[in-house]
């Protein structure tokens, strides 16, 4: 029952801006959730953090510590990557257009509407108010959309829908007023700005900024000059202190209470302002003289620039348009490197990472991610999920894949430990409602409105067997029997169950009787008895091999909309449309029980509802069961933002998984909010938005066909929350849902990551130095593994002394040994002391050997990557050693014969 969040498959990417850290850990918004993205290791992981709404901006500190995401609400979570939990929140009071880190880490800037906020970055201080307002910009006339700090954080370069960009110093100046320079010229937004250096002095010495409507205008900065350019091309003129815009300027630059941020002496007696800063006659950018050296276009006609990003150590600029075409610049010079087309829909994303030899763009519209290496023109990650609703999940028989099928007419086939797709067949011309892995654990099945049923090699890649019927029919179900001879099909249209054999591709037999589409269709576990389940009221039993027809027939009094067998095949469960579960004897043909989960799955509210949910009667029912592996407790999910979990000999509800909170889909909330009614209906459905293709961001319609429940509608508005598959991986550890949001993986395997009760004021890293300085090595290491730091855990291993490991591998208590044996797996695949660490694992097996025993299933997925190091070690001395065997006896011959 253990059973949590794990990974979200499906959707990699679903709109906003994207950032790399540390070179090559990519992060993207999907949802109202973040995805990592490990470009080496090419794995995939979604945190287990949710927003309220679907997130729009992010930002990461320099380190890649710490990510700022904001939503469409304005709501911004703080949160530790590593750690992988929210340590702040705050509600910003506009539309947040850009939000960046300075590169000291210490300041955040927000580009709020038409203001340009600074806050001071939390970090880990304890602190009741963790965001601290040290200054506001409020000279913009328009939404902010860009901003750039300087490499000392001392100047901001912000760019805004009223067609100029501007320079701000970020300190106040004593007695002088702080007016920005301005940068003219534009004819559209800027969409981009950025400073470059001079890489000799390192200084900032010249700025680039992108207009919207495809030029790029070169600044450059020639030095302090007091005088004032009038000519339209830059310029800003300081007011007099008097001046009324002084008033108002010194009003705005106050701190989260509204008080005036002070001047304050320090002990050495000098002047300085509120963030110690001493005030001296040093040149300042924003007060000097910037002259336009030139303005190019990007010839892209009339597509307009949507993401760009810039690289100081390289001076390029790589720049994506609305028509899917990217171009990379070399400046100062505007040399086009690069001009590829990747997409026919807009780019949302285009960005560096630090060494600036990867490209990474997106497309919100078709979920597509991809890292591109643009000296070698090669891939290094493509990813793209599905663009509609997935219909269908599916596991192999080992756990290790999952296959997906959707409103977009694919068929993808994902690896479950890295979270990646690699497989993406394209062959059905329809949408894919049914598939079914075969027990050779590398075919698989799958069903489509097309009218055909395709076997697939996923080894091969390729479609090695079509399955058609005379006439064309509409396929919504599918199963094959456990020999994998015999391939079944329920159809949409004319109600049959169509038989094929699977070598010869024929038809062996039509089974008939169904008055209604047949949605439910699975072959027992242990007999060969096909079960079907239609909206005709019925679930009917069939000996296909026999050809005898109709074996039984079980009776409901509603729509019958799904069934399964248990494991054991002597029971089997079907929901209906009014909310219930039916479980059936199959030997004596007798309805055991009966679950009433109106109540269950009963929860959230449609914007065209009239009703409240709690007396709505629409929608509250199951559509996809599914049995665990040992058939002890049931899953079943339906049009409801709940998975419920019964437990099958009580009849008793377990557990309900909760599958989003994300306010932006339909049917989350219980009780609407009367304030968003209108004349005209709910404001959510009301279609007002004028925004552009410069927000980044695109309001998805999902898939929505409507041919899943009798009489359902499409909603016009938002995507309606709901489970349309569920399947549970064949071991039992983890079971996969296929929501609106996309294919949602929970597990139990979830690996140790942090237990704030574990934690005191005294556990800390320089805890753990002065226990390693002070000889007492169990300390150390358990101190390490209570903080869970991966640098610090690897530290304490490497200090202990091959005498000591025995003792010290005595004293590690239980709960932390599988961290503990992970970070020996990792050291076994990245350290050259292959004995020592081999010698740290002898010692653990035999010091814990029985609590390992015990315990194995829990400690499964370490020791499992324990064996994967252990085994590569041993294959890569093993190759070594034969090749070296015949060098040295060769040498020896030679000896010899001298």
């Amino acid at each position: 029952m253990n059973y949590r969040f794990q990974n979200l498959l499906g959707a990699p990417y679903r709109g906003g801006n994207a950032v790399v850290t540390q070179n090559t850990q990519l992060i993207s918004p999907v949802g109202n959730r973040v995805s990592v993205t490990d470009l080496k290791k090419h794995q995939t992981v979604t945190l287990p953090v949710q927003s309220s709404s679907n997130i729009c901006r992010i930002a990461a500190s320099p380190d890649g510590t710490f990510l700022l995401a904001v939503d469409d609400n304005n709501r911004c979570l703080f949160i530790n990557v590593p750690r992988r939990v929210v340590l702040h929140r705050i509600t910003f009071k506009d539309k947040v257009g850009t939000l960046k880190f300075s590169p000291d880490g210490k300041f955040i800037a927000v580009g709020t509407g038409k203001l340009v906020q600074i806050w001071r970055s939390p970090g880990f201080r304890r602190e009741v108010f963790a965001f601290e307002l040290v200054r506001t910009l409020a000279d913009c006339d328009d939404k902010v959309v860009s901003l750039e700090w300087s490499l000392d954080s001392e100047y901001l370069l912000v760019g805004s829908k009223d067609l100029t960009a501007r320079l701000f110093c970020v300190r106040k100046l004593k007695g002088v007023l702080n007016k920005p320079f301005l940068f003219l010229g534009h004819r559209d937004s800027v969409v981009g700005c950025f400073f470059g250096v001079d890489k000799k002095t390192n200084k900032v010495n010249k700025a680039y900024t992108v207009a919207r409507d495809g030029y790029i205008l070169s600044w450059g900065y020639s030095g302090q000059d007091s005088r004032v350019d009038e000519s339209g091309n830059g310029g800003s003129e300081p007011l007099s202190p008097g001046t009324p815009e002084r008033n108002d300027k010194e009003m705005l630059e106050n701190d989260g209470n509204g008080t005036e941020l002070k001047k304050r002496k320090e002990f050495d007696g000098k002047d300085r302002d509120a963030e110690g800063h001493e005030e001296d006659e040093e040149e300042h950018l924003h007060r000097g003289k910037w002259v336009l050296l030139r303005k190019d276009g990007f010839n892209q006609a009339s597509a307009k620039v949507t993401a760009c990003d810039y690289h100081r150590g390289l001076d390029m600029v790589v720049v994506g348009f609305s028509n899917g075409v990217f171009g990379l610049y070399q400046m100062p010079d505007f040399i086009c490197i690069h001009l590829l087309s990747i997409s026919r829909e807009k780019l949302t994303t285009a960005i560096f990472n630090e060494l600036g030899n990867w490209l990474t763009f997106g497309c919100a519209k078709l979920g597509q991610l991809l890292v591109w290496e643009w000296r070698s023109e090669s891939y290094i990650l493509k990813q793209q999920g599905h663009y509609f609703d997935v219909n269908c999940v599916a596991y192999s028989a080992d756990s290790q894949f999952l296959a997906t099928g959707a409103d977009d007419n694919k068929v993808k086939v994902w690896n479950v430990s890295s979270g990646s797709c690699f497989i993406t067949f394209t062959e059905h011309t329809n949408v894919v409602t049914a598939l079914h892995f075969m027990a050779d654990n590398h075919s698989l099945l799958s069903a489509s409105l097309d009218g055909t049923v395709r076997a697939w090699d996923f080894r091969r890649y390729k479609n090695y067997k079509t399955f058609t019927t005379p006439t064309p029919r509409q396929f919504v179900s599918l199963t094959a029997d456990q020999s994998g001879d015999v391939v079944c099909a329920g159809t949409l249209d004319s109600f049959e169950i169509f038989v094929w054999s699977k070598k010869t591709g024929e038809i062996k037999d039509i089974l008939s009787g169904h008055e209604s589409p047949v949605h439910g269709l699975m072959f027992s576990p242990l007999t060969q008895v096909l079960a079907s389940s239609s909206w005709d009221k019925t679930v009917r039993l069939w000996d296909v091999f026999a050809g005898k027809g109709t074996v039984e027939t079980f009776q409901h009094n509603h729509d019958v909309l799904t069934l399964a067998f248990r494991p054991d095949g002597k029971q089997l469960a079907s929901s209906t449309l009014d909310g219930q579960i039916h479980f059936w004897d199959t030997i004596e043909g007798v309805l055991m029980y009966t679950i009433e989960g109106r109540r269950d799955i009963a929860g959230g509210r449609l914007m065209t509802d009239r009703r409240s949910a709690a007396n709505s009667s629409s929608g509250k029912c199951f559509t996809t069961l599914c049995y665990s592996a040992d058939g002890s407790y049931l899953l079943a999910g339906g049009t409801s933002r709940y998975i419920c979990m019964y437990d099958i000999a009580d009849q008793v509800l377990l557990r309900r998984f909760q599958i989003s909170h994300n306010l932006s889909l339909d049917g989350v909330l219980d009780f609407l909010n009367s304030k968003k009614m209108t004349e005209a209906g709910p404001m959510d459905l009301i279609d007002d938005d004028n925004s552009d293709a410069e927000d980044g961001i695109d309001r998805q319609s999902r898939g929505n066909l409507g041919y899943d429940l009798p009489g359902s509608m499409p909603n016009r508005g938002r995507p309606v929350i709901r489970t349309k598959s569920l399947s549970i991986a064949p071991t039992g550890r983890s079971f996969a849902a296929a929501t609106t949001e996309g294919v949602l993986i929970f597990s139990i395997d979830e690996s140790f990551i942090f237990d704030p009760t574990d934690l005191d004021i005294d556990v800390t890293p320089e805890a753990v130095e002065a226990a390693i300085d002070e000889d007492q090595l169990s300390r150390a290491l358990v101190l390490s593994l209570r903080l869970n730091e991966d640098a610090l855990i690897k530290r304490c291993v490497f200090a202990v002394s091959p005498s000591d490991i025995k003792a010290v591998a005595l004293s590690v208590p239980w709960k932390y040994l599988e961290r503990l044996i992970e970070a020996l797996a990792d050291l076994l695949e990245n350290c050259p002391h292959l004995e020592f660490i081999l010698h740290w694992s002898q010692e653990i097996c035999k010091a814990h050997g029985s609590s390992i025993q015990r315990n194995y299933r829990n400690m499964l997925p370490s020791l499992r990557s324990l064996q994967k190091a252990i085994t590569r070690a041993h294959q890569d001395l093993a190759d070594m050693c034969s090749s070296n065997e015949y060098l040295l006896r060769y040498l020896c011959s030679v000896g010899n014969k001298n």
